[in-house]
């Protein structure tokens, strides 16, 4: 078949690896439907890019989507790292899978199954994300579907998301990670070997590589001190003074984290990228590197080749801060509205009294005001809602702004500055706006 007619699927276009193989495969001329739940606009750039609820989707549906689009490959980048609200392991790794098989048979198509998993193996599988990712590998070797699994090492590409977002930050910044954790093998790869190995396979006859599991990765072993020490030279930071941190502090953001996802947030350090990470990355590409004939780029190659950029350098030291912004903003509105409502609200009334304000208004208007803040903090508590709350955290500050100027502007000479303040927080918030995408 000619590989200018075969067709290529692939699943969780939204994603690192999905959204940069969808674009690679068609600069060589594949023909590519994308497919993701949520695809921004930037990833939106062919009309075969499409949104579709993934997780909800009945085999039969699957079937319709495989056989209406005349596909030959599916490639499957689907993956969550932990379980929480909108996010469920067993459901991606397992009970998509299933579907999905169903679906490729259901189609009787030559189909070939391109499925990305991860390093690793059942004696060293601990965390619901890897035990479900290893269901699905069993699942799709009992199936009868022609197949080829790709185990990728550490991601290393031009985007970063997650882990590797993590990774930079901790090149830009002056902190070692604690020894033990340094020393843990991180075989990493290149973005572009992974989308060459999909790009052989898809020239080729369902039957070639078929049942096999490759290790994607450079051969050269390194660890995970070692790829952040490789960042730092492309960052200018290998030469600074650096402080270790102590494993407690990684159990604590790790358990932080847990909780930030509660609320829709996804942040890269939870327990699940912790345990991963000590576990480690490794794997042995040889047979990988035989059958394609593929040279992986070396960590140098791949993260040291060029100086960081400008905004490489800005993402990597406002990543880890992203957080605390938005934590920050959260305990001010929350915690003012409590104050003016609870602690002190007859402080807060003498202020409206003191201003000649009408006595039947200063009760409504104290406990109003007191009722919005807090309500403010929990819009942007929620990633969902994040976005409004901070917008309408902008526009009430300037109302208050406003309103004080007209109403009470001896306010904005008195002695604490506390209007003065407003227009910073108002920036903060700003900042916060505008750092909201995740991809």
């Amino acid at each position: 078949m000619n590989a200018d007619f075969r067709k290529i699927l692939v699943l969780g276009a939204s994603g690192l690896i999905g959204c940069f193989i969808t674009h690679d495969l068609r600069d060589r001329g594949f023909p590519v439907v994308g497919v993701g739940r949520k695809l921004t606009a930037s990833q939106k750039t062919d009309a075969f890019d499409l949104e579709l609820p993934l997780m909800s989707m009945k085999a039969a549906a699957l079937t319709k989507l495989i056989s209406d689009h005349h596909i030959d490959v599916v490639v499957n980048c689907l993956g969550v790292l932990q379980d929480g609200p909108g996010s469920d392991t067993a459901a991606v790794h397992r009970d998509f899978v299933t579907r999905l098989l169903d679906a490729i048979r259901a189609s009787r198509r030559a189909i070939r199954l391109v499925h990305i998993s991860i390093p690793g193996s059942n004696e060293t599988d601990q965390t619901a994300f890897s035990t479900t990712k290893r269901e699905g590998e069993r699942l799709i070797a009992q199936s009868g579907v022609a197949y080829t699994i790709l185990r990728p090492g550490f991601v290393v590409a031009l985007a970063a998301y997650g882990g590797s977002a993590m990774v930079r930050s901790l090149a830009a910044y002056p902190f070692d990670l604690p020894a033990e954790e340094q020393a843990t093998s991180f075989q990493p790869v290149a973005m572009e070997d992974i989308a060459a190995t999909i790009a052989w396979l898809a020239v080729r006859d369902s039957t070639v590589a078929n049942g096999v599991i490759w290790d994607l990765m450079q051969e050269e072993p390194t660890t995970l001190g070692g790829v952040i020490d490789q960042i730092r030279y492309a960052f200018g930071t290998h030469d600074w003074p650096r402080i270790t941190m102590p494993s407690f502090l990684l159990d604590l953001g790790a358990k932080l984290g847990d909780f930030a996802s509660l609320f829709g947030w996804m942040p890269p350090m939870r327990t699940t990228a912790i345990a991963e990470l000590r576990r480690g990355v490794r794997g042995d590409p040889a047979g990988w590197i035989n059958a394609t004939g593929i040279k992986p780029k070396t960590l140098a190659q791949m993260a040291g080749k060029y100086p960081a950029t400008i905004q490489d350098k800005w993402f990597a030291r406002l990543y880890p801060i992203k957080a605390f912004v938005i934590a920050s903003l959260v305990l001010f509105w929350l915690v003012s509205g409590f104050i003016a409502l609870v602690i002190s609200f007859d402080a807060a009334a003498d202020i409206l009294r003191s201003h000649n304000f009408p006595a039947w208004l200063v009760g409504p208007v104290t406990v109003g005001t007191s009722l919005m803040d807090i309500s403010i903090g929990l819009l942007i508590a929620f990633r969902a809602t994040s976005a409004f709350g901070l917008i309408a955290g902008i526009i009430a500050s300037l109302g208050y702004m406003a309103g004080a100027a007209i109403l009470t502007p001896d306010l904005w000479i008195e002695p604490l500055g506390a209007l003065v303040k407003t227009g910073p927080a108002i920036v903060l918030m700003l900042v916060a706006l505008l750092t909201l995408d995740n991809r």
